[in-house]
């Protein structure tokens, strides 16, 4: 007796296991290139002969922060609780002045090139100043250094996606005798989301990236960025190296924080969803 064999029917692409898979397989090239880059920057130090002391093999990396993981990791969380405070407050009160702007473009177009030139001045100039107005031993200091980074790449995206909505949306809201504040929180700021979210991936990095830059002027002892400097002064590369992986590590688990968070705000938004 013969049994006929039995179609095996593929995963449809809209079910959690297909999504999943997909993601998975997204994922794949960042992979392969991560492990080749790790592999080429093992084998080159020994076959070009580069002073390990300058360049450390990642093994060696990866060895030094196993033995010291208590202090980087207590080091990385200080650092990202001050990333984490400027990015809510630049964040924040750039929503706000972006709502303001988009009500009154007047006075959008007034600031604007103020904003414009604040943002066009190096960070590095910035961190001074700040250390001398707060407390450099403070997170106060470092939170406003990451929010004036984060500021000005969260207003413009949602400027941008508040004044973006089409013209017959306006009209439609118009017809109905819907007021300004309905209009905002039914047209403007549904069609700004994905700016919004942009931004706010961006502002992720640029948050940690401010915070560990204003640690290099002062700042605590517990601190990644004062740790990485005092490292490489005193030439102990590894540990500075293994300080930058752990920085690293805390930027990529907030921006996926962030890019969670979208994911599961616009699930409806057709223009998200796979």
């Amino acid at each position: 007796m013969t049994t006929a064999p039995v179609a095996v029917q593929p995963i449809p692409r809209g079910t959690l296991a297909g999504r999943v898979g997909r993601r998975a397989l997204d994922w794949v090239p960042a992979l392969v290139v991560l492990v080749l880059v790790f592999l080429i920057w093992q084998e080159s130090i020994a076959v070009f002969h580069i002073k390990k002391f300058l360049a450390p093999q990642p093994t060696a990396i990866a060895s030094t922060f196993w033995t010291n993981r208590h202090e980087l990791i207590s080091a990385g969380w200080f650092t990202f609780q001050e990333a984490l405070g400027g990015f809510a407050i630049g964040c924040g009160l750039a929503l706000v002045v972006a709502l303001v702007l988009a009500r009154w473009r007047g006075v959008g177009r007034a600031l604007m090139p103020y904003m414009i030139a604040a943002n066009a001045i190096p960070i590095i100039a910035f961190a001074p100043i700040m250390n001398a107005w707060f407390d450099p031993f403070s997170k106060g200091s470092k939170m406003a250094i990451a929010a004036v980074l984060c500021f000005f790449p969260v207003l413009v995206n949602t400027l941008r996606g508040l004044t973006s909505v089409r013209p017959q949306s306006i009209e439609l809201m118009r017809s109905y005798a819907a007021g300004e504040l309905e209009t905002f929180r039914r047209v403007r700021i549904p069609t700004a989301l994905p700016f919004i979210f942009t931004s706010l991936k961006i502002a992720t990095v640029l948050a940690m990236i401010g915070a560990i830059v204003g640690e290099y002027f002062g700042g605590a002892f517990t601190a990644l960025g004062v740790l990485i400097d005092s490292r490489s002064t005193t030439f102990q590369f590894k540990e500075a190296w293994a300080g930058i992986g752990v920085a690293c590590a805390y930027g990529i688990a907030f921006y996926l924080a962030v890019a969670l968070l979208e994911r599961l705000t616009l699930r409806g938004v057709p223009s998200t969803d796979d």
